[in-house]
């Protein structure tokens, strides 16, 4: 035996030729049923998650921050008004009273600034304070730690 003697078991079978009239066995619609969007070249139908991210409105912004990160804002005003003299504040003594809001459950970031006026010894305590509050806590005779 010889290399040239050598035959596939099966016969090679051609590609069918579509769209070359009906006698082709391939004519008409080529095989791809009726018309509309399926019958076009390089269809493709988006998934139905697809139309409902589209819908979702974008995070705008560079470098995006998301509400959670935000502290809350207190004035020492409101500490004037809520706590009696000698007390110690903290965001979960500020969650208690009412003055700040759990977000998702979670006691939040809190910030206390200088607006308004305090006459009453506070400690304050794991709360971001600016230097104006600050200065009229301490005046006050209160602390911040």
């Amino acid at each position: 035996m010889q290399l040239n003697d050598l035959k596939p078991k099966t016969a090679r079978a051609g590609s069918k030729r579509v769209g070359r009239g009906n006698a082709s066995g391939k004519g008409k619609t080529s095989g791809r049923g009726t018309k509309g969007q399926k019958a076009r070249a390089g269809h493709r139908i988006r998934p139905d998650i697809r139309e409902k991210l589209k819908k979702l409105p974008k995070l705008r912004g560079y470098s995006f921050t998301s509400i959670q990160q935000k502290p809350s804002v207190l004035n020492v005003v409101a500490l004037e008004n809520a706590f009696a003299a000698g007390e110690a504040v903290n965001p979960k003594t500020l969650l208690d009273r009412g003055i700040v809001r759990a977000r998702k459950g979670v006691t939040p970031v809190v910030k206390i600034l200088g607006g308004g006026e305090l006459s009453k010894k506070l400690t304050v305590t794991e709360c971001a304070v600016s230097a104006s509050a600050k200065a009229k806590i301490e005046k006050a005779g209160g602390s911040v730690a």
